[in-house]
């Protein structure tokens, strides 16, 4: 009885220690199997929000990327990560291993998506660029300025010019007003710093008015050695008392109603932001300067020129008196 007894004791172990040297190699294999071939395409995984690790590892092991869920459970309890993985949408490369997939899961490295708002764009194109992004949750039910502002917590604030142009990342499901919200505090921070730094005398009477300025500097030239000297004409200007005389101005005072075409008449017509027509800087600005504009604006370059017209190839041609900039009118635009 005792012989028998041994005997089937013997013949469990040796079931047990087989089994385990199966589990054993099966966890090898599995550990060495990447979740995407090395030839394959690069594929993303969600993890959605309260998810436990048993419910991802059935996810991938049904979406093909695992074959037991199992051994992925197993290997994230040894290792004691089973309850430490983040939400979001996650990649995954060709050739990566179901290790290097579980610590990009405990890391929280989420797929970062960009957005670049353009120097130089106005409310409005930027509002359009937010609106058709696919990985942003679009959240507000109206785009207009007023709307827009009450959301991320300015409604006193003009939106033209508040929003800092850069490339933005950010992972899926971001909300349109918290990207918005982190552009507006990006400027806020960029010109208080470049403000704080501004030259003494300048004809500008707070930071607002140098962001004012720096947004026509934007539209006038994307020439970045010409910002300082354009800063330094209209400076001058502002100083004696002249008027700015700058098309981008009128153009953004004629609204979307602009046909590309400036003409006399529209010089003539009278808006808020027809700077041939009224004295001092607009109302507001006109688009979103970058920070090197914003730079020339408080650091304008000395000199004597009081005018500028376009060369025809971008850059300007710049003049101290009314008779040499009617001769470069003639020579670069009525010639043209």
């Amino acid at each position: 009885m005792k012989r028998r007894l041994l005997i089937g004791a013997i013949l469990i172990l040796v079931a047990l220690a087989g089994a385990l040297g199966s589990l054993a190699y099966s966890y090898q294999v599995f550990t060495r199997t990447a979740l995407v071939p090395v030839d394959g395409e690069p594929r993303t995984f969600h993890v959605e929000p309260g998810s436990s690790f048993q419910g991802v590892a059935r996810a991938l092991a049904r979406q093909g990327f695992i074959e037991r869920a199992l051994l992925y459970r197993l290997m994230a309890r040894l290792q004691g990560k089973a309850q430490r993985i983040k939400a979001g949408e996650y990649a995954i490369e060709p050739g990566m291993s179901p290790q290097a997939f579980l610590d990009r899961m405990v890391s929280g490295d989420v797929v970062q998506y960009s957005l670049t708002l353009v120097e130089g764009w106005n409310f409005h194109e930027m509002m359009v660029a937010v609106r058709a992004h696919e990985a942003l949750e679009h959240t507000l039910e109206s785009v207009s300025a007023e709307a827009v502002m009450a959301a991320i917590g300015e409604p006193d604030q003009h939106p033209e010019g508040r929003f800092y142009p850069d490339t933005y990342h950010f992972p899926r499901g971001t909300t349109d007003v918290a990207f918005l919200e982190r552009a507006y505090q990006r400027m806020s921070a960029r010109l208080a710093e470049i403000w704080a730094e501004r030259d003494e005398g300048l004809p500008l009477e707070s930071a607002y008015e140098a962001l004012i300025l720096a947004s026509i500097i934007e539209k006038e030239t994307a020439v970045p050695e010409e910002r300082r000297r354009i800063a330094g004409v209209f400076a001058r200007r502002l100083e004696r008392g002249m008027r700015l005389q700058t098309d981008p101005t009128v153009i953004y005072g004629i609204g979307p109603d602009f046909d590309g075409n400036i003409t006399r008449s529209d010089l003539r017509t009278d808006t808020p932001y027809n700077t041939y027509t009224r004295g001092g800087l607009p109302p507001t600005p006109i688009a979103m300067p970058g920070g090197a504009s914003i730079e020339a604006a408080v650091h304008p370059a000395e000199g004597d020129a009081l005018y500028f017209v376009s060369k025809g190839d971008g850059s300007h041609h710049f003049s101290a008196t009314l008779r040499e900039h009617n001769q470069a009118v003639r020579r670069f635009q009525l010639n043209r």
